[in-house]
């Protein structure tokens, strides 16, 4: 501590240096005297100062000593380039070295520096009216297009009187913990929240599918809350819910990967045209239609049971946090999330993740029969399908036979692994029309083949659905790279009975893919979210694996 203190130009307490400085010589001396510095230290500067004679031979007196360079001897611009190149968090510790210090770090080009690059704030709170920020223009249209500009200026935080410190210390990272994505309970349905920095707010998104059938479509999203400063050193939560604009919230960070929204003015969420108003507007706003163009009455059942329940999570909501899954080079394609069709239910969010020789789907959205968090679809990757021509591959019984003779394979190895029946040969795989393999072949001195395949699944292979496999979007590639054996999880209402039963997964190009569901003659198709997500990725695949498995427990 004293080597640092020396070194900064101070002493172990403040105003040290001006007292030294009045001391007499003699006092000086014995101060110098005193062992300060570390053993080892002295005895490498005892190494380097080697004695030397007249005329540089040895023999002669010590050398006088080099001059003691201070940092408080740099120029004060100097001072703020070093502080700003600091993480924030190390800035209050620095402030208490000594009052020149803490004079320079009142500088706010040092915090505006660590607001940027720590949490990517480029905005200028000197130039909000010139640079047009995202102040009037994002928040007034973007997330509430009802309310006027005059009436949204009364509302703007006072920024003028505003430093990048108290954004640093006050917003940015006193709610840094909830920044990244995140799993709302609402029940089966569950979500996918998105906090990030937009701006100078803290802002929570909720992240919703594109309208059925629209799989391609880009996402839509609209905001549940809001943080920032009105005033220096107070930062507040503001409730986005409703038609009536920002409201009066609260956030209450339960631990490091869970914490809870609640609205203290539920009143601004109601409409004045009562529930049946409220009913239609959602239904716009979810499926973009209205009920009567739904004539399935089983499809209206299952949207006016999703109202009914998710109305009642309007005022008060829990969110888990939730990882990106991580990548490998050796994966079939980039993993991540996914937009998918479910007959009646709608699209919902899968995230992709590949686990050694098999790739999971887990619902991010479900749907009463299968809830978020549980694993819609897995696919063997050791177990590829070879589909046979076009012709064929319109009759519906072919491909079940071939996926049906993969499934019987399965089962007699794992019947083998648990001891229950005879030894098996070496695994034969399913075949198509003509004797064709239907699978890789695993044999010694098939390399070529293998390499034959995977060249012919860069070209491409015509596609096309069975007859009698129903799909929502009908506008699926012609084409596709390579196929392979799956089961997807299936279930009654309320998540009862569920099974899994055999299907094949379909890759077409990096952002999508299908799986036909064998046993509901039904295809889904699944197209990559394109957004960026920040603060997302997984510490380790352990904790990303542990993610998994506290999601799919609480809908278990």
């Amino acid at each position: 501590m004293a080597v640092c203190a020396r070194l900064c130009g101070v002493g172990p307490a403040r105003g040290c240096r001006r007292r030294q400085q009045r001391r007499g010589l003699a006092e000086t001396a014995a101060a110098d005297s005193e062992p300060d510095t570390d053993p080892e230290e002295e005895r490498i500067e005892a190494g380097a100062v080697a004695p030397v004679g007249v005329g540089g031979g040895p023999g002669a007196g010590p050398s006088p000593p080099p001059p003691r360079c201070s940092l408080l001897e740099l120029p004060p611009e100097l001072l703020v380039e070093i502080f700003a190149s600091l993480p924030g968090t190390d800035l209050p510790s620095l402030a208490q070295v000594c009052s020149k210090f803490r004079r320079i770090l009142h500088t706010d080009t040092i915090w505006r520096r660590r607001c940027r690059e720590e949490y990517g704030v480029c905005e200028n709170l000197r130039k909000l009216e010139v640079t047009g920020v995202s102040c009037r223009d994002v928040y007034a249209k973007r997330i509430n297009p009802r309310v006027k500009s005059g009436r949204f200026m009364r509302i703007l935080p006072d920024y003028e009187h505003m430093a990048y410190r108290d954004v640093y210390t006050c917003l940015l990272h006193r709610y840094r913990h909830i920044l990244g994505l995140w799993q709302p309970d609402i029940g089966p349905y569950g979500g996918l929240l998105n906090v990030v920095v937009d701006g100078l707010f803290i802002i929570g998104w909720m992240y919703l599918p594109p309208h059925d059938p629209h799989v391609d479509d880009p996402m839509r999203f609209k905001p549940l809350f809001r943080i920032h400063l009105m005033e220096r050193k107070s930062a507040t939560v503001e409730c986005m819910y409703g038609h009536k604009g920002p409201h009066n919230g609260h956030i209450q960070i339960v631990k490091r990967d869970e914490f809870s929204t609640k609205c203290n003015q539920t009143d601004h969420h109601r409409m004045s045209g009562g529930r049946q108003e409220e009913f239609r507007t959602w239904l716009r706003e979810e499926w973009g239609r209205t009920l009567e163009d739904i004539f399935h009455e089983h499809m209206q059942e299952l949207i006016l049971m999703k109202f009914i329940y998710t109305s009642q999570y309007d005022n008060c909501l829990t969110y888990r946090r939730i990882y990106l899954p991580p990548s490998h080079p050796s994966d079939l394609i980039r993993p991540g999330l996914f937009k998918g069709t479910y007959g009646s239910h709608g699209l919902e969010i899968v995230m992709l993740s590949f686990h050694g020789h098999r790739a999971r789907g887990t619902k991010i959205t479900g749907d009463p029969n299968i809830p978020a968090g549980q694993q819609t679809v897995e696919i063997d990757l050791r177990r590829r399908i070879q589909l046979p021509d076009v012709e064929n591959l319109q009759n519906f019984n072919e491909l079940s036979r071939i996926v049906l003779e993969v499934r019987e394979q399965v089962r007699q190895e794992q019947q083998q692994e648990a001891g229950e029946g005879p030894a098996l040969p070496p695994e034969q795989p399913a075949r198509g029309p003509g004797g064709a393999p239907a699978g890789d072949s695993r044999e010694p001195g098939a390399g070529a083949a293998v390499d034959e395949q995977s060249a012919e699944s860069r070209k491409g292979q015509p596609f096309v659905l069975p007859m009698g496999v129903s799909s929502r979007n009908e506008d699926y590639p012609r084409t596709c790279r390579m196929c392979f054996y799956g089961t997807g999880l299936i279930a009654g209402h309320g998540f009862t009975s569920p099974e899994r039963t055999p299907g094949v997964f379909i890759l077409f190009d990096e952002d999508r893919f299908g799986f036909i569901w064998l046993e509901l003659k039904s295809f889904s198709l699944y197209s990559r979210v394109q957004a960026t997500f920040r603060n997302a990725d997984a510490p380790s695949p352990q904790a990303f694996d542990e993610m998994l498995k506290n999601i799919q427990s609480l809908t278990s």
